[in-house]
């Protein structure tokens, strides 16, 4: 007999907690950068970021942690300078490689 599972009961994902290392983050960003949606993009370096410590983040990165949790929620569009200051506190740098047509 299959016991039956209220989807309520349920706890809810979070991403941040799946982020152990440096090869998970730069593994994950690639991923997201693949899909080439900017708004996954911000929501994916604030789970990185949670990952790490947003408190820590926010005072490497020069941005206050309210306005980083806001910057970096899901569907934002963030600033390029937020997301190069944000990187730079993560130690990860965006890079470019050409496209093969």
């Amino acid at each position: 007999m299959t016991k039956k599972v209220n989807i309520d009961d349920l706890s809810e994902f979070d991403m941040a907690q799946h982020i152990q290392n440096d090869a998970d983050i730069v593994e994950y960003l690639c991923q997201v950068l693949e899909e080439g949606d900017p708004g996954e993009l911000a929501a994916a370096l604030g789970h990185i970021a949670k990952a790490r410590g947003m408190t820590e983040i926010a005072k490497a990165s020069g941005i206050k942690r309210e306005a980083l949790y806001k910057a970096l929620r899901p569907n934002s569009h963030p600033r390029f300078e937020t997301i190069q200051r944000v990187c730079g506190a993560l130690g990860v740098k965006l890079t470019a490689t050409s496209v093969a047509s």
